[in-house]
């Protein structure tokens, strides 16, 4: 089989440049092992959150130019980051996913233990707020299901009573639900927000109504709306008060959504998604990658003028530490790594990690080098991009997504 352009990775990076690929009209494939970090996915896309991993950066565009000569956002280069971001709005949108944010100015998440974050892009049925304002409830409802264990409800309440607003604290049931506690492994939110629909949706809206009088606002686990956002639109209608979300335990809700809505907006562009197969070698000739052979295709190679690897870091197994070496197990790319094995850790496990930077090299343009070698057509892009650390950074999603778009605009001009 043949294509213009073969996408090695199914999570957020090898998604959205598959989908810029396939608009420009090459016929595009993406080759998916399973599930990526999308699945871990609070719900907000980081864009620089954090300087020398501490203070909190307000206007993240204006910090890029302070980072190493090395790092992605450097080597794409501050105004075609401004360009390239400001397309992934529009890219949601056409996937179904609301979202709000600017680039221009970072607003602050809340996460599941109460804190507040730095984010870029945050779904638009979760906490958003503006950085440096108040906080604008003075009581709110923090409402569980009974029975679900991966909502904490009393770190939320810590800190926003921190913040200054008067919380409450309640549980609430549908019959509905009640199949699921068969089995305490089964209530996860994935798969409670499968019988949260229809009429469901509305005995919960009504449960709701009764715990949350004299509140200001709901906020709930996000429960609903794996497949689209409409169990939560009708959830708002028959609600007395405004409802927000918090994300929960993985496989998180806002996440699968994401990857399902941009896997099917990257096929209805006409892509072809090939889920559940990795790929296990590839031919090289001139300095060029010619073909792939996938492990469920055994034989059957698949062809392409352009290649782009969106495998990840260690997490999804883009890259392998064993007891010897670090490893890029796909193509043996080269990495930025040196030294022995003691010098890829800190002993202090709150310090700055060695490893969080290691990844593939790759010139400007982003493409890797295999023994040495520029391979002229294939592209490295996301987690498994060398010379940033994400968790320190708060910059993890801000350079999938820009570097995704970096190399699919390389490959369509």
């Amino acid at each position: 089989m043949k294509f213009d352009t073969i996408i090695i990775g199914g999570g957020l990076s090898g998604l959205v440049s598959a989908i810029e690929c396939a608009r420009a009209g090459h016929k595009t494939a993406v080759i998916s092992a399973g599930q990526s970090a999308l699945h871990f996915w609070s719900g907000s896309f980081e864009l620089l959150g954090h300087a020398d991993g501490k203070t909190v950066i307000d206007n993240p565009l204006g910090h890029i130019d302070r980072l190493a000569e090395t790092h992605p956002y450097r080597k794409i280069g501050y105004e075609r980051v401004s360009q390239l971001l400001s397309r992934v709005p529009e890219i949601l949108s056409d996937a179904g996913l609301k979202a709000v944010g600017s680039l221009e100015r970072n607003h602050l998440r809340l996460t599941p233990l109460g804190f507040l974050k730095p984010a870029w892009i945050t779904l638009g049925d979760y906490v958003a707020l503006e950085a440096g304002s108040p906080l604008p409830w003075k009581k709110v409802a923090l409402v569980n299901i009974y029975s679900y264990l991966d909502f904490y409800p009393r770190f939320l309440a810590h800190g926003l009573e921190k913040k200054g607003v008067e919380c409450t604290m309640a549980s609430v049931n549908i019959p509905e639900l009640d199949i699921l506690r068969k089995s305490t492994t089964e209530m996860r939110a994935t798969n409670m927000s499968r019988f949260l629909t229809d009429t469901a949706v509305d005995k919960l809206a009504a449960e709701i109504n009764k715990v949350a009088k004299g509140a200001d606002a709901v906020i709930m686990p996000a429960v609903l709306g794996i497949y689209n956002d409409t169990p939560v639109e009708r959830l708002r209608n028959k609600l007395d008060l405004p409802v927000w979300f918090v994300p929960t335990t993985p496989a998180s809700v806002p996440g699968v959504r994401c990857q399902l809505s941009l896997r099917d907006l990257f096929i209805r562009l006409g892509g072809e998604f090939i889920p559940g197969d990795s790929v296990r070698k590839g031919v090289f000739e001139k300095n060029r990658l010619r073909r792939v052979y996938t492990t469920n295709l055994g034989d059957m190679p698949l062809d392409a003028e352009h290649f782009i690897i969106s495998t990840g870091s260690f997490f999804g197994h883009g890259l392998i530490a064993d007891m010897e070496r670090i490893y890029e197990p796909v193509f043996g790319l080269d990495l930025n790594i040196s030294g022995g094995r003691t010098e890829w850790y800190n002993k202090d496990f709150y310090a700055s990690q060695p490893y969080m930077t290691y990844g593939v090299t790759t010139d400007e343009n982003l493409r890797p080098t295999l023994h040495g070698d520029i391979v002229e057509n294939l592209y490295a892009t996301g987690a498994l991009l060398s010379g940033f650390n994400a968790l320190k950074e708060g910059s993890g999603a801000g350079i999938t997504l820009a570097t995704a778009l970096h190399a699919a605009s390389k490959i369509t001009g």
